[in-house]
């Protein structure tokens, strides 16, 4: 029998959450055509991970979500590890200086990417850490949570999602 948690992990794993939130939208007003989706931290994880999962998905853009990690039952996958499963193209955000998110890991997502000929994007902000749009924060960064939000509204356009 799963705990709790391994059951709320395996739903959202297999893009139930994000699918349940996509098909509620979709009967309340939403187009479903245009399907996009965020996400912070956790949420940013969630986004490239849905981005392999959803072929209804237009576009994506994760601020600073983690990347890679150990296999575990909980997460048995990372999004480095399903890079050339992506149906969506995600532009993903992250702190130059983000102390849970380390650099280097950034960089293997993004020659991942560039290896798989995916239209995918990773911008870094250097000065910025962890959590830089979180403006309730003390890491917040004003400027890079700023453009940030710019290019979010810029990718939903340039891949048809806004």
């Amino acid at each position: 029998m799963k705990t709790a948690a391994q059951a709320a992990a395996a739903y959202v794993a297999n893009g139930s959450s994000p699918t349940a939130t996509a098909a509620w939208a979709a009967a309340h007003g939403g187009d479903a055509a245009r399907m996009g989706v965020t996400g912070f931290c956790w949420g940013g994880r969630i986004v490239w991970l849905y981005a392999a999962h959803s072929p209804k998905l237009k576009a994506g853009v994760a601020w600073y979500g983690r990347l890679v990690g150990q296999p575990s039952e909980l997460m048995p996958k990372h999004p480095i590890d399903l890079v050339a499963s992506l149906k969506a193209p995600v532009l993903g955000l992250y702190g130059g200086k983000d102390q849970g998110i380390p650099l280097d890991t950034v960089e293997r997502m993004r020659a991942a990417l560039k290896a798989a000929g995916n239209p995918s994007e990773i911008v870094v902000y250097p000065e910025a850490g962890h959590g830089f749009n979180a403006d309730y924060r003390p890491g917040y960064d004003k400027e890079a949570a700023a453009d940030g939000w710019k290019r979010l509204q810029q990718w939903f356009r340039k891949y048809g999602a806004a």
